[in-house]
């Protein structure tokens, strides 16, 4: 692909989350890339919810009392209809996608996706949207097939795209992996949001950041924190359980947990990310036990604060964190998803990598050097901006 050129492009880019509404590893994704196109196209942003500066906010009202998927199409319609006069639109998330692909018809301009998860990987989605996982799965599928340009956050996510869609044209797939502010999220040494979650400085502790979803994996890992050395602490920045089933497993988990061992501190309120990034600096180890993760940003944030990291090896987390260097990597294979003693043995692999470093405060420390480093080094905004402009260019030869 050619480098972008002199000439300025002007696009709009069509999302569900933009800021301050932000709630998923997408919406940072959208927060963190906007300020940094800006510098090089010009943008217009069409997002969903409450009205907000720097953007034209949809609300997800219409038809009213409709199922969740049909309101967000009914956002869709709002927002095809409202895009300017650009040379190109960029849609991320299902829930945007249909938009996208609507406005690139409606205005026969191209249309780009970002594909930050895929649907027919997160069959679970249906016991929390019912028969709208059937219309979000559509919905992507129709975008992506249509696009002149299908952006992938990882190579494994550009593997399971075209795993997914098998007529999509494996050249308008391109790898464009996400980013981290590596001054926003940096190590930070004060202590008092730590300690006024009670973290006792002077023991190990394990902290995991995330919604209670079974992407996320977190059953897993408070399953596994019984086995961990009694001396160390987990501390769960958790909360939203996707649907009642999930909150249920969850708190039966837990329960048990706190029944087997103290030195657990749940916070169930989402935390401002200020907050997030002095706890991540004070862990020992942020622990990443995903079922399922495109990339993993939440990854980024933990090895900016120079915090180790184990996590499971699936996505595009293995393009993340190196085994051995940045943190850990623990084998999980989605397809045994089903069999309790692969469970098992992830579950106890997982503490067995985590009491690893733990114990071991020097490697500890050396991973999260490292991880640091490696997000300078590989994972600046500034730098897939560029290469996100370089995607729509290609976009507009392929359109022609």
């Amino acid at each position: 692909m050619t480098p972008a050129s002199a000439d300025r492009l002007s696009i709009s880019l069509l999302t569900r989350e933009y800021p301050p509404t932000i709630y998923g590893g997408a919406g940072v994704h959208v927060a963190q890339l906007v300020p940094q196109l800006r510098a090089l196209v010009d943008v217009d942003v069409q997002c969903m919810g409450e009205p907000r500066e720097g953007a034209t906010a949809h609300p997800e009202n219409y038809p009213p009392g409709a199922n969740a998927a049909l309101r967000v199409f009914g956002a869709d319609l709002a927002m095809a209809a409202a895009v300017p006069e650009v040379d190109l639109v960029h849609s991320h998330t299902w829930y945007a996608n249909l938009a996208g692909h609507l406005a690139g018809l409606f205005h026969g301009i191209p249309h780009v996706v970002s594909a930050h998860s895929l649907e027919p990987h997160r069959p679970w989605k249906a016991e929390q949207l019912g028969g709208g996982y059937q219309l979000s799965s559509w919905a992507e599928r129709t975008a992506f097939e249509g696009a002149d340009a299908v952006i992938a956050v990882s190579n494994g996510m550009r593997t399971g795209v075209l795993e997914s869609y098998t007529d999509l044209d494996p050249a308008k797939v391109h790898v464009v992996k996400n980013g981290i502010d590596t001054d926003e999220f940096a190590p930070d040494p004060g202590t008092d949001v730590v300690t006024g979650l009670g973290v006792d400085l002077d023991r190990p502790s394990v902290v995991f950041v995330g919604r209670i979803t079974r992407q996320k994996g977190l059953v897993h890992l408070v399953r596994a924190a019984e086995q961990l050395d009694p001396d160390t602490q987990l501390v769960l920045l958790a909360g939203a359980p996707d649907t009642p089933e999930i909150a249920r497993e969850f708190d039966e988990a837990f329960a048990h947990l706190q029944s087997a061992r103290g030195n657990v501190i749940w916070v169930q309120e989402m935390l401002p990310r200020a907050s997030v990034r002095q706890v991540l600096s004070h862990a020992t180890v942020f622990a990443c036990p995903s079922v399922y993760e495109p990339l993993g940003i939440v990854n980024l944030e933990a090895m900016a604060c120079e915090t180790a990291v184990v996590a499971s090896a699936v996505g595009g987390i293995p393009e993340v964190v190196v085994d051995g260097e940045t943190g850990y990597l623990v084998p999980y294979d989605p397809a045994q998803a089903a069999d309790p003693a692969f469970v098992a043995d992830f579950e106890a692999s997982l503490a067995e990598r985590i009491n690893a470093l733990t114990a071991d405060p020097t490697t500890a420390t050396a991973f999260g050097k490292a991880g640091r480093q490696r997000c300078i080094d590989e994972f600046s905004w500034a730098k897939i901006a560029g290469q996100t402009v370089d995607v729509y260019r290609e976009a507009l030869r392929v359109h022609g």
